[in-house]
Parts: structure tokens; sequence; C-alpha cells
């Protein structure tokens, strides 16, 4: 078994001495032992968790869905449906978040070939959207404050 010391498992992992900690102190990792001087021991199986974390970062679960998960992993008795449920969450976000940055880009796209390049700034489509929507935001404010007044 490998004894790493925070610097060390940091870098094999590649995160920060920090991450460390706030996984510590957030329960993703349990407390390490400690040497006479104080000095953090971890150990593979520390590696392993931070590995298992940083995997399911790199696919878009939260730090609370790698809880979970890591707790599923860790039962007798879960089943492979409490995996599968969080799992299809993430990706129903995921196609939620495809579906607004397509959008997103379609309305970039059209801005940006409506934007002759030769016009002043003032007059460049893609300022003047960005000015009507945060126009029509403020308009939007006022109006939903002078109802929750009356």
């Amino acid at each position: 078994m490998g004894t790493f010391k925070i610097g060390e498992l940091a870098a094999a992992a590649g995160v920060g001495r920090d991450t460390i900690r706030y996984y510590e102190r957030s329960g993703l990792l349990p407390a390490p032992d400690r040497t006479a001087a104080g000095y953090r021991l971890y150990g593979d199986a520390d590696l392993d968790r931070l590995n298992f974390i940083r995997s399911a970062q790199e696919l878009g679960f939260t730090l609370e869905q790698s809880r979970q998960l890591l707790t599923l992993q860790a039962s007798d008795t879960a089943t492979a449906a409490a995996v599968l449920e969080i799992t299809l969450a993430k990706i129903s976000e995921a196609e939620s978040r495809v579906r607004r940055l397509s959008h997103i880009r379609d309305i970039l796209r059209e801005l940006a070939e409506e934007c002759p390049g030769e016009v002043p700034a003032s007059d460049c489509p893609i300022l003047v959207y960005l000015a009507a929507k945060r126009s029509s935001r403020r308009d939007e404010a006022i109006k939903e404050k002078s109802l929750r007044e009356q």
C-alpha cells in the first residue's frame, strides 16, 4: 500500500492541496491518519477515491452526486438501479444545457450574420440586441416590483 503526504496525493490525483482539504471537510474523503508531527498520511484507497470523484466531475456529476455514487459503490445492498437513476437525471440536465447552448449559439450566429462590420459600433445589431435585452429585463423587474407593492 502506498503512503502519500498531502502534496504527493495532490500531485498523483492532479488536484490541489486545498481540494483535498475541502473534500475532507465535506466528508468526500475520510479523515487521514497523521504522523506524530501532524502530517496527513493517505493511502491508495484515498487516491482511488479522488480519481473516482475527478472522473465523476469530468462527466458533469456534482460533488453531492459523487458522494451519492461513492455511497452506492460502497454499499452491499445498493443496486445498479440507484446509480442509473442518478445518471439518467444527469443526462436530462446535460440535454437541457445542450438545448440552451444551442439556442444561444443560434442567436449569436444570427446576430453575427446581421452585423455589417463597417458600421459604427453603436449600430451593431449585437450591441442593439444586448441593450434591448437589458431594457426588457429592467422593465419586467419594475413591473413586478410595482405589482408586489400594490
